[in-house]
């Protein structure tokens, strides 16, 4: 790509403030065991206008804003980023709100947000010399994680379900030549494992507990910015693993400190009821997550019952001053009915839950009625088809031209 950081990072724990070189292979905090964040300490002393100026010429991948993305060395890109953003009428008639933008993330290179943080995980993998990447994954990580080291010609591990992963994504992680573990447990289980084996040396894990897949997904709130000049909205997003709201709310507090932002958007988090420990955390007013053993939803993407970064999600929501709420799958059906049918876009069902929540919401009288607010689609319909209703649909289809045409 030809572009370099011009200035130095850091890596810094988000709870006792212990810092790190950047390029020290650490995936928690060796002082208290928390989470790890990458940190540009020079950033307020940076010309944000300057930079917003030499953002705007570029070609619309994440790396049109690699000054801070802190990789050095090969930049590993299939061109995520630049997805579009939509304004949906009918789909905010319908959650009840003044105006809706959906950011259909589903257009990455594989299907899914997952690419972001893949494109800087990757990289950063080949930048400290690794020989393999591993990851556990409900599928959109598998997938992505295949893909990236296939382009940087890396070897590729991953720790999988073997009950509830879409098809379409473990064909595209096999496809990519990732040698595929099942497991008989859940994705809880798989990272468990990821995490507390001894892969070696040349081995790099990039689930979200690596905080270098971070820096990619937060390209999505600067690319928000620089698509509504504005940060008057909330942002919904699907919450499983809570890396990616976390992400997009660290992406507008640095553009805040670049002085390009004034006011963060409001975040909100939303997360299927059969697996909703964050949001029951969230909401009991407690700071300790409560796992959920056996988390239950159509929604695979967000089946996850232990998340690693719940205590960054928890900052996202607090600092932002944002909501949370739990749906049903019914709901989540039907949020992805009305993009689908309303809209035009096919989205995958954890994708949906952004939108079933902040119906949700306003019903509740929780989120205003004149608000406007950005979805965020975090996959496409391909990644995770609902069989149920292709066999519904079928059960009674058309028995000719002439009556599907009549009928309409």
């Amino acid at each position: 790509m030809g572009l370099r950081l011009k200035v130095e990072a850091i890596q810094k724990c988000i709870s006792c403030g212990a810092v790190y070189p950047e390029n020290r292979v650490i995936y928690s905090c060796s002082k208290c065991g928390s989470l790890l964040e990458i940190q540009i300490p020079s950033i307020e002393q940076i010309n944000g206008r300057e930079l917003a100026s030499n953002w705007s010429v570029r070609e619309k991948t994440i790396w049109r804003f690699a000054e801070v993305i802190p990789v050095k060395g090969r930049v590993v890109s299939l061109k995520e980023g630049g997805t579009p953003l939509y304004e949906a009428e009918k789909a905010a008639k319908w959650a009840g709100v003044g105006k809706l933008y959906v950011k259909f993330e589903g257009l990455n290179p594989t299907g899914s947000f997952k690419d972001r943080g893949m494109s800087v995980g990757v990289s950063k993998a080949l930048e400290l010399g690794k020989k393999a990447v591993v990851c556990a994954s409900t599928g959109n990580t598998s997938s992505s994680m295949a893909a990236y080291a296939a382009a940087a010609g890396l070897k590729a591990v991953v720790v999988v379900p073997k009950r509830g992963v879409a098809a379409g994504k473990l064909f595209q992680t096999v496809l990519h030549g990732a040698k595929t573990v099942q497991i008989s447990e859940g994705f809880d289980k798989a990272l468990s494992s990821v995490l507390s084996t001894d892969a070696g040396s040349d081995v790099y894990i990039l689930n979200s507990v690596n905080p270098w897949r971070i820096e990619g997904q937060k390209t999505l709130a600067y690319e928000l910015w620089s698509d509504l000049q504005s940060t008057d909205y909330c942002v919904s997003v699907p919450v499983g693993n809570c890396g990616n709201i976390s992400a997009i709310w660290k992406g507008f507090k640095e553009l805040q400190s670049l002085g390009l932002v004034d006011n963060p958007p409001r975040m909100i988090g939303v997360q299927a009821e059969g697996a909703s420990p964050f949001v029951d955390m969230v909401k009991r007013g407690e700071t300790v997550l409560r796992p959920v053993e056996n988390p239950s939803t159509i929604a695979s993407a967000i089946r996850i019952g232990r998340p690693v970064n719940w205590k960054k999600a928890l900052k996202a929501i607090r600092e932002s001053e944002g909501l949370v709420e739990k749906v049903s799958d019914a709901l989540i059906l039907e949020a992805q009915r009305v993009l689908a049918v309303e809209v035009g876009l096919g989205v995958e069902p954890a994708s949906a839950a952004s939108l079933a929540g902040v119906r949700k919401l306003v019903e509740q009288g929780d989120l205003d009625k004149d608000s406007c607010v950005v979805c965020v689609a975090t996959g496409h319909a391909l990644k995770d088809p609902n069989t149920e209703i292709i066999t519904k649909y079928l059960s009674k289809p058309p028995k000719s031209l002439r009556e599907a045409l009549t009928s309409l």
